[in-house]
């Protein structure tokens, strides 16, 4: 068993801590917002920036111990290209349905009426 080093033991140990604290702040915000535009946000952006911090820790682990980290970076490669694919497609589904929004925008109807002749 390789040893980590004191000072890359508290390395990890800190992207560790803001990792989780990011993605706590992710999912709170998915509790605590009030409509759905505002509760993507928080598993876009807090919670990737989460998980992504946790991946980084476990890599940067795994190399120091000879080992590849091939699983963790590409779970943070598609983790990093899903994440604002699936949250516009969500955004465009929601808007296209008309879903109110609380940030004072009306819905934009994806399927104005023709103009009267």
């Amino acid at each position: 068993m390789h040893d980590l080093p004191l000072w890359l033991e508290i390395g990890l140990s800190m992207l560790l801590l803001v990792g989780g604290l990011f993605a706590l702040v992710g999912s709170v915000g998915l509790l605590r917002f009030p409509d759905f535009f505002m509760r993507l946000h928080a598993p876009t952006k807090a919670t990737t920036l989460g998980v992504g911090g946790l991946l980084l820790a476990s890599m940067v682990a795994a190399w120091w111990r000879g080992q590849t980290g091939a699983p963790e970076l590409m779970i943070t490669l598609f983790l990093f290209v899903t994440a604002p694919v699936s949250a516009s497609l969500m955004a465009k589904a929601a808007i296209h349905l008309g879903l109110a929004s609380r940030a004072g925008a009306a819905p934009v109807d994806a399927d104005p009426a023709p103009p009267p002749r």
